[in-house]
């Protein structure tokens, strides 16, 4: 179940959902792969960590706002917890590259956790920890972890642009491989309506 009438966050007042805020290179990406993780409620692309309030796509794609494009997460900590979002995250993108994923190149497209709470930043800290001292990237990871600022939702037509634009050009050579490796790495994580 997403939210994809409004595309707004999920409020989790008065519910047992939580946030997460990632930034992991284009949104588009991030999206479609959290989408499909069992516990995820709603996945919302969007701005965070810049210096003005509600800017548009042209102004962050500039890279002179300070923000980055990120996917705004609300799930049930009961199915899946903030560690495993965490595990996905750094499976899913290269960490180790400052401002760039792919040929995606500028600050906007940086590797960031932006966390909630203070045990979010916690549980964030300490997995990047010890990422980095397993073997799963050769380089050292470079994702930053701040507290979130300045979120604001995307325009609507980068949302749920995956599902809506699957045969676009973005899509086909950048996104469908990513989803593939990760719905086979990842499958025991994904929602019945995914296998």
């Amino acid at each position: 179940m997403k939210n994809t009438e409004s595309a707004e966050p999920v409020s989790t007042e008065n519910t047992n959902l939580q946030e997460a805020t990632f930034g992991a290179g284009c949104f588009w990406c991030v999206e479609a792969i959290f989408e499909e993780l069992k516990g995820v409620k709603s996945v919302v692309a969007g701005y965070a960590g810049g210096e003005i309030k509600n800017p548009t796509y042209r102004e962050v794609s500039s890279g002179t706002t300070g923000h980055a494009e990120v996917t705004h997460i609300a799930f049930d900590p009961s199915v899946v917890s903030y560690n495993e979002l965490l595990t996905v995250l750094w499976h899913t993108h290269n960490p180790t590259t400052k401002n760039r994923q792919g040929a995606d190149v500028g600050p906007q497209y940086r590797s960031v956790i932006f966390y909630h709470n203070e045990e979010q930043k916690k549980i964030a800290e300490q997995s990047l920890k010890e990422t980095d001292a397993s073997d799963l990237w050769e380089d050292p990871i470079v994702t930053e972890i701040e507290p979130l600022s300045n979120y604001s939702k995307a325009e609507n037509y980068h949302q749920n642009y995956y599902e809506n634009n699957p045969n676009a050009g973005y899509c086909t050579v950048v996104i469908a491989p990513k989803l593939k490796k990760f719905r086979k790495e990842f499958s025991d994580m994904l929602k019945d309506s995914k296998k």
